[in-house]
């Protein structure tokens, strides 16, 4: 699972770009019990659950942006990491920028149009919640590519695979270079899920928080299904269309 402690490689942050900051405040709120910090003079705002960051929250700033959610990765050099993506045929959608005082960014895209972004902590590490209710607990990838595409993420972050043991899944595994949890995986795509990173968010109960999305206005792409030795997981989408899972996990025993 996704973890606070940051190993280099490992998800550090998460985006939301939206229209409507009111309104992704209403509906987030309504699911995860989120509420939002008031957004600064840059439109940048900060989910919180318990009184900790859970995700940041900006208006769309790229040409012909979609609303989305944005996975962030741990990099030593942001600069570094640009330059690599673009020597591997990826694209660099935002140049790395400077949040003074807190860190680097860069948002990147890798060469089979999966976006992702990069953060070089200083002031701020990352997140101060995950894997708990309501927090970002998995990131997976949805590729047309599966082997090129982890040729590409291993090129860049180092990271280490493993198949997945659910039987007649064609599921990789992903955890930092250096060791640690788990934190994601890589597989194909879907016809109803976006092609790139998806956040999935630990639930109680997947089922009601399901409804709960559909009555808010959400959609429901992949309905809560099952699945062996993980839990059950739902794929939705909130009113402007930003992709995201659900993930209520299988009792321990």
């Amino acid at each position: 699972m996704v973890s606070t402690v940051f190993r280099p490689g490992s998800p550090n942050w998460l985006g939301l770009g939206s229209p409507d900051l009111a309104e992704s405040e209403l509906f987030y709120g309504s699911v995860f019990g989120w509420t939002l910090d008031p957004a600064g003079p840059n439109g940048y705002g900060f989910f919180r659950s318990g009184g900790r960051t859970v995700a940041g929250v900006g208006p769309l700033t790229e040409a012909e942006a979609l609303p989305a959610w944005t996975v962030y990765f741990a990099a030593a050099d942001a600069h570094g990491a640009a330059a690599a993506v673009l020597r591997a045929g990826g694209t660099v959608r935002v140049p790395p920028s400077e949040v003074p005082g807190e860190g680097w960014f860069a948002q990147l895209s890798d060469p089979a149009g999966g976006r992702f972004a990069v953060w070089q902590a200083d002031g701020t590490a990352g997140l101060e919640a995950a894997a708990g209710p309501g927090t970002l607990c998995w990131a997976e990838l949805r590729t047309s590519d599966v082997p090129g595409s982890l040729r590409f993420y291993q090129g860049l972050f180092g990271w280490r695979t493993r198949d997945s043991v659910v039987p007649g899944a064609e599921y990789t595994v992903l955890r930092p270079a250096d060791g640690g949890a788990d934190f994601g995986g890589v597989t194909g795509v879907h016809p109803r899920v976006d092609v790139g990173w998806l956040a999935h968010f630990t639930v109680a109960d997947a089922l009601l928080a399901t409804d709960g999305v559909r009555r808010l206005g959400g959609s429901v792409l992949v309905p809560p299904e099952r699945v062996p030795a993980v839990g059950r997981v739902a794929v939705l989408a909130d009113p402007f269309g930003a992709q995201f899972a659900l993930l209520e996990p299988e009792p321990r025993r």
